[in-house]
């Protein structure tokens, strides 16, 4: 078990993780301008290396947290989020920012193959840690919603980089002085969990949890990534103030959030194949409804849409504590990431491209068939033995 300090440090990673993986699609705007380009959507795709190293990094993120240490690799993360997130500030012009970008998404792969199986060692209640954390995650997103409106709207979109890029190097220091030295990797520990399923139930639900991954991180990547602009296009003529919609589109992402703490208790309760299937089937309505709604109707749509997307995303963490051994929980992660993340990243290229040729309400409705076939993979999930129990390690 980690102290409470450790725990927390680990928590707000989780949110510095996602925070600057935003911050870039929240300014987008503000930086095409700057650039000289007509409209925000031809920017975005110089975005998508982030995303793509942010899932292909995971693999080899995994490997060095099982075999060298999730200290070292955390320490690593912290140091290089901050330096690259600098590098984006001092960019002057597309080429330059997208290879800032890159670098950042590198850095951040490291989290959640190696954070998550970190802050997971010892956990009593798996769940319910796992929904903490994605809390922390998301409110990473709305802190990238409110801060970045407010410092493009105070000073400009590179102290938007700038800042938070400071911070996260100060918290790599503390970091360092605060998480004691491991005394062996995680590969070389002994214990941990007991799988009870069989070598092709446990292939199986991998391959189950790698595509719903893969489906439910298109939803979340197109939405984190257009919700600001969707928001803005919604409610042009109503309200225009950048930090304002900035701090709206915030408040969405903290009030979603706290549906990952409500799933987290649910999973240790609960089994988890109709508890998933139910979050995943309910994003239908809501993103069939947003497709059509403008203002005030919009908003709350919105909120029902990212509630049900941050409250599927626990779930898979959930599945590799509960069937993978600690010693390779990290290179399973990677694994399973690299795949997943690799897939849904093309999303982020794409968005632009298809605001642009389709419009928001029929891409709302293409993720409407998103939902369904994550829905539809859940449903080939292999059927629920009693949960095991997952020993300290």
């Amino acid at each position: 078990m980690h102290t409470r300090a450790v725990t927390f440090l680990l928590n707000l990673a989780h949110a510095v993780d996602h925070m600057f993986l935003l911050i870039f699609a929240t300014a987008v705007a503000t930086i095409a301008a700057d650039f000289g380009f007509a409209h925000w959507e031809d920017l975005m795709p110089f975005g998508v290396g982030a995303f793509v190293m942010f899932g292909l990094g995971s693999l080899p993120a995994g490997r060095l947290g099982d075999l060298w240490g999730r200290r070292a690799m955390m320490i690593v993360f912290f140091f290089g989020i901050g330096a690259s997130s600098l590098l984006a500030a001092l960019a002057r012009g597309p080429w330059q920012l997208a290879a800032a970008l890159t670098l950042i998404g590198t850095f951040a792969s490291i989290y959640h193959p190696v954070g998550i199986p970190m802050l997971l060692q010892g956990a009593r209640k798996p769940g319910a840690t796992i929904g903490l954390n994605g809390l922390a995650g998301n409110l990473g997103i709305a802190v990238a919603a409110v801060l970045t409106g407010l410092l493009i709207k105070w000073l400009s979109w590179r102290a938007a980089f700038a800042v938070p890029g400071l911070v996260c190097i100060a918290l790599g220091i503390l970091f360092m002085r605060m998480v004691p030295l491991e005394t062996e990797s995680p590969a070389r520990r002994k214990g941990g969990s007991t799988v009870r399923l069989s070598r092709a139930q446990l292939a199986r639900a991998l391959g189950v949890m790698t595509l719903a991954s893969a489906t439910g991180g298109i939803l979340f990547n197109v939405t984190t990534n257009g919700n600001a602009q969707l928001l803005a296009e919604r409610f042009r003529g109503v309200l225009q103030d950048p930090a304002l919609l900035g701090a709206m589109l915030g408040g969405v992402y903290a009030v979603a959030s706290l549906a990952q703490v409500t799933v987290g208790q649910l999973i240790d309760r609960v089994a988890l194949k109709p508890l998933y299937l139910s979050v995943a089937l309910l994003q239908v309505p809501l993103l069939l409804f947003s497709s059509q709604a403008q203002g005030w109707w919009l908003f709350a749509g919105l909120l029902g849409t990212m509630t049900f997307t941050f409250g599927a995303i626990p779930f898979t963490d959930a599945m590799i504590v509960r069937y993978v051994d600690d010693g390779m929980r990290s290179r399973v992660a990677g694994m399973r990431l690299a795949i997943s993340l690799g897939i849904s990243s093309l999303a982020v290229w794409l968005l632009g491209p298809m605001v642009k040729g389709m419009g928001f309400d029929t891409l709302l409705l293409v993720l409407a068939g998103v939902s369904l076939c994550t829905a539809a993979a859940v449903l080939c999930l292999p059927a629920e033995q009693p949960a095991p129990t997952v020993a300290p390690a």
